[in-house]
Formats: structure tokens, C-alpha cells, sequence
């Protein structure tokens, strides 16, 4: 059976990419997202997230009426489901569980418009069961339909796992080159899955079943997460020791067998701050390395603001004729990496938030690609890279955006997280 309509659910920063490249290959695409904003924005044309080349590629897909954006699911043959999967609420010190409370409500929303023959795919990122229990939801509000559970390679409605693995920044190429590890609740739901991403990705569809391809993207990102670590411990012990932690990296590099990954302020994003705590949460015994990388990571935002806030000490005892009041901080970079404008689990962002939490004097936030400050920063102001650079006294570097790699500062206090000034 072929796919002629496809219903993409959740239209953010993978969902949007996923339902233009489809429309480009002359599929009807049903674009589904709550929010108006966001929906009333693609049918004119136009996106509102920031990656390269998207923009020209919704325009045209909307203006030739391949693709579409509304808030309530409507039939298709195929569905896509891309919503977030966050944290439920949990204290401090407590492992983070997994919120599927985005993929139980997509799963209802879709469930009345679904038919003998559609193809469900979870694409969200999610922990190993996740797509189980989607295919749960699915059957107990449409008991007159089977399911993979109930019915094996008979049933009415094919359940598969594909989770996105592409770059932020370069999601357009990534989606089409990319390998998709695809694991379908049966056989017949994985074949389907193949034919249904075969309409635009080149890369190889591997097969697999849907735990292990739950399994694999939470493994990809744990991965990084771990290598991250270590650089990021290491630059705290370089610190500590008086070496240039990117000098040393670079040399240690030079071994034909080691590839030691660049230190920041932390990691964020929606995937490998994320992820790798679906892992430690399901298995805690277990995942001794992966949670240790997870603390690491995470603490080391509070590592940076000690580092400010010795700095801010440091230039009052230096200007006796000053208070903190007249000291003036500005942070370069609020995104979770270069180039783009999510903001997502980014530390850049936490980091600046805290800074302006605990100091009295003025924080200014330098990130070229948002036009206006998140509300969470209500004391930061949004500032221009020369009007930072001209009246701050303490330079903070988070995000290595083009645009800060193009340009200097000389200054007698400069925090360097990225290694570029």
C-alpha cells in the first residue's frame, strides 16, 4: 500500500524538517502542531525555527500545496509523531524520569482519525517501551481496530520506532544522507516503515526491532555525553593546574588513536542532555558511567559562575572605586550550540540566568540569531556584540557562533568556555 498522505505530528525543530522533505518529493503533508502560532506561520510560507536552507523548502512546499499545517489530526495513510519527551518534576538529586505525557496525547489526538492499513511511527526520542506503549494507547481508544500486540503481522494498523539522529544546523542534508535504524512491533510494520522513508532518505534503513532502535538513539547520545564529560573534567583539572586545556587536547589529539572531543559550559539540547537520564532512570544500577557523565555535565555551569563571580571579586578589589552595582557582565551566547537559535536544556542559558540571579549590576546577553530575550531572562538585556564588547567589564564566551569566532575581544577579563578568545 502506498503513502500518498502523511500526517507529521509536532512541527518543531525535527517534525518540520521531517513533513518539508516529504512535500518535496510530492507528498501530501498534514503538518499537525497546538500551537496556532506556529501552524498559521508555515501556511504562510515561512518557518519559525532557524536551519539553514528549510525556509526555501516549506515556501515552495506550501506554494505548490504539498504541505499544510493545522491543529487537529485529520486521515492519512501515514503518521508521524515528533513531540517533545521532557522530565517529569523531581527533586534535586533525584534521577529525572521520562514525560510521555506529549506522545499519550498525540497518540489520542490521531486515534479517531486512523484506518485499517495507516502506519504509526514514533519519532520522538524516548525510553526503551515507549513505542509499546504508544501502540497501547492507540488500541485502547480504537478497539475496533488491531494492533501489532494483538494481532502480530495481521494487524489493521502497522507500529514502528525510527528516532531522528540528525544535527542541528544541518538537519536538511542529515535527514536525506543519514542511516535510519528503524524497529518495526512486527516484520511487516519495519518493511512499511523502509518503504514510507524511502521516499526521500538515501542513507541505508536498517532493521532492527522497536526496544533496540529505542535502545540505539539513547545509546548514540550517552556516548557523546560520556566523551563530553571527559573533556569537560579535564578542563576543570587544567584549570586547576595552570595548562591551556585546548592546547593540550590538541596535542593528545596528535596520537593516531585518540580523539578527545572539546570542552564548553556544559551540554545541552533536547537529545544528549536528555537522553542518556531515560537510560540511568530505567536501569540505575547499571548505568554507573553514563550517570557519572550526566553529573559531570551538569555540574559544570556551576563551575563557570564560581569562575564569574571570582572574576566580579577580582575587578572590584582591582577598581576600589567601583561597587557591583557598576559592574557589568555580558554573556556571549544563550543557544545549546553554534549557529542556531534553540535555546533547549542549553547551559549557555542557565549559566546567564543564574549570573543575573546572583549579581546586582548589569548582565547583558549577546545571541545573534533571537530578535528577543526568553522571559526567564527578565533582568538581561538583549545586546548587540559591540555594545557588549565596548561597555561590559567581564566577558563571559559560552557559544562558539560564527559571528563571536569572527571577531575579538581585548580584555583584561575574559571567560573563556569555547577556547576562541
Amino acid at each position: 500500500m502506498s503513502f500518498e498522505t502523511i500526517s507529521v505530528v509536532g512541527l518543531g525543530y525535527i517534525g518540520l524538517p521531517t513533513a518539508a522533505m516529504f512535500a518535496s518529493r510530492k507528498k501530501r503533508v498534514i503538518g499537525v502542531d497546538v500551537n496556532q502560532y506556529a501552524v498559521d506561520t508555515i501556511n504562510q510560507g515561512k518557518i519559525h525555527i532557524v536551519e539553514p536552507d528549510l525556509d526555501m523548502i516549506v515556501s515552495a512546499a506550501v506554494t505548490e500545496g504539498y504541505l499544510k499545517a493545522v491543529t487537529t489530526p485529520e486521515p492519512a495513510d501515514a503518521f508521524l509523531i515528533a513531540v517533545p519527551t521532557p522530565f517529569l518534576p523531581c527533586e534535586e538529586d533525584d534521577i529525572p524520569a521520562p514525560d510521555l505525557s506529549y506522545i499519550e496525547a498525540a497518540s489520542k489526538a490521531i486515534a479517531p482519525v486512523l484506518k485499517k492499513g495507516d502506519l504509526v511511527i514514533l519519532e520522538s526520542t524516548s525510553p526503551v517501551g515507549a513505542t509499546e506503549k504508544m501502540a497501547a494507547w492507540l488500541a485502547e481508544a480504537r478497539s475496533d481496530l488491531s494492533f501489532p500486540q494483538q494481532a502480530g503481522e495481521s494487524a489493521d494498523i502497522n507500529i514502528a520506532h525510527c528516532p531522528e539522529r540528525v544535527l542541528p544546523g544541518h538537519v536538511v542534508r542529515e535527514l536525506v544522507e543519514n542511516d535510519r535504524v528503524i524497529g518495526g512491533l512486527t516484520p511487516k510494520c519495519s518493511q512499511r516503515s523502509v518503504e514510507l522513508y524511502k521516499a526521500f532518505v538515501l542513507g541505508e534503513c536498517v532493521i532492527t526491532n522497536a526496544r533496540t532502535a529505542e535502545m540505539a538513539k539513547l545509546t548514540e547520545n550517552s556516548s557523546r555525553d560520556v566523551q563530553i564529560a571527559f573533556a569537560n573534567e579535564l578542563s576543570i583539572i587544567c584549570d586547576k593546574l595552570d595548562i591551556n586545556v585546548w592546547e593540550l587536547i590538541s596535542l593528545a589529539n596528535r596520537h593516531p588513536r585518540v580523539n578527545i572531543l572539546q570542552p564548553g559550559p556544559g551540554v545541552g539540547g533536547h537529545c544528549i542532555a536528555v537522553d542518556p537520564w531515560f537510560i540511568v532512570s530505567k536501569t540505575p544500577e547499571e548505568a554507573q558511567i553514563i550517570h557519572t557523565a550526566r553529573k559531570v555535565n551538569d555540574g559544570k555551569p556551576e563551575w563557570v559562575i564560581n569562575k564569574v563571580k571570582l572574576a566580579i571579586a577580582d575587578f572590584l578589589q582591582g577598581n576600589p572605586d567601583k561597587t557591583i552595582k557598576d559592574v557589568t557582565v555580558a554573556c556571549y551566547g544563550l543557544a545549546f550550540k553554534p549557529d542556531i537559535d534553540d535555546l533547549r536544556e542549553s547551559p549557555a542559558m542557565l549559566i546567564t540566568q543564574k549570573i543575573a540571579e546572583m549579581h546586582s549590576g548589569k548582565v547583558l546577553a549577546v545571541e545573534p540569531n533571537i530578535s528577543e530575550i526568553p522571559n526567564r531572562l527578565y533582568n538581561v538585556d538583549l545586546a548587540e556584540f559591540d555594545v557588549a564588547k565596548r561597555n561590559a567589564d567581564i566577558h563571559v564566551m559560552l557559544v562558539d557562533h560564527k559571528e563571536f569566532k569572527e571577531s575579538s575581544i581585548v580584555a583584561k577579563t575574559i571567560i573563556d568556555t569555547k577556547g576562541i578568545w
